[in-house]
């Protein structure tokens, strides 16, 4: 899943996470989050978890270390209720940075997501992370090709359009697989495809002939946390939830964590 002479944005195998040449350095890309999910879960809907909090952060750790990245990216959604963030979460959430920045001596950009809000109040000050606007920002350099990261529940910053490969999140795809007798199985999955340059260009209020266009390709990460759900990408009914998807998609293609490719999305 290499994008050829574009960045190279490699999918750990069997992970919901990437790795991303940056020229100087490299970084792994992850999305959702969502520390503290269970206590969301428990206010929300009632529904009584025990904390998958310690499990979580021994797979990120575990994949820091194994990628030997220089870099922690997280699109988003790094927390739950971070507005109204509970003891657990912020617990969760400092036990993170201990053992990635702390520890691991790795620093960690954010890029906002809608579960997001006051993580500038949790992690604004502390040295080590790099908090980016909600509508993302770019990573890299001219040499290596431009990156543009976002969390996905807003569009994307007009510098954005001008990078060769976009990263975003919000969506948590999955896919429906049926079998022959009619059951089914959801599955975590990848999304990638082209954008539409006219929709892009109306969603950010910009003439499509005055934007900094890159023709960019769009890759939608898989959710990290285990417990958030999805969107069903494949089926006739699906909700996205970005507000620029699926308008803005030209085509898209479906991988599994393992690198099945699936084919096109709306034939899956």
């Amino acid at each position: 899943m290499g994008l050829g002479s574009r960045p190279r944005v490699e999918p750990v195998p069997n992970a919901p996470a990437a790795t991303v040449d940056l020229g100087d350095e490299q970084a792994l890309v992850v999305g959702d989050y969502h520390a503290g999910i269970e206590a969301g879960l428990r206010y929300e809907r009632g529904v009584e978890l025990p904390s998958n909090g310690a499990e979580r952060r021994q797979r990120l750790q575990t994949l820091v270390n194994e990628t030997g990245v220089d870099r922690l990216v997280i699109l988003g959604d790094l927390g739950h209720r971070i507005g109204t963030v509970e003891q657990v979460e912020r617990e969760e959430l400092d036990a993170l940075y201990s053992v990635v920045v702390e520890d691991l001596g790795v620093p960690i950009t954010v890029a906002p997501g809608n579960h997001d809000g006051g993580l500038d109040q949790v992690w604004g000050d502390r040295d080590g992370v790099d908090i980016l606007s909600p509508s993302g920002g770019l990573l890299a350099t001219e040499e290596t090709g431009l990156v543009g990261v976002f969390h996905g529940h807003t569009w994307p910053d007009q510098s954005l359009l001008s990078a060769d490969v976009i990263c975003m999140a919000h969506e948590h795809p999955t896919v429906k697989l049926q079998d022959s007798v009619g059951g089914y199985r959801t599955e975590k999955a990848w999304l990638r495809g082209r954008l539409d340059r006219s929709v892009l260009a109306k969603g950010v209020g910009c003439d499509p002939e005055a934007l900094e266009w890159a023709d960019p390709e769009l890759i939608v990460m898989p959710a990290f946390n285990d417990r958030s759900g999805g969107t069903w990408i494949n089926v006739d009914e699906a909700g996205f939830l970005a507000p620029f998807l699926p308008d803005a998609l030209r085509s898209g293609e479906l991988y599994l964590l393992d690198g099945t490719r699936l084919g096109a999305y709306q034939q899956v």
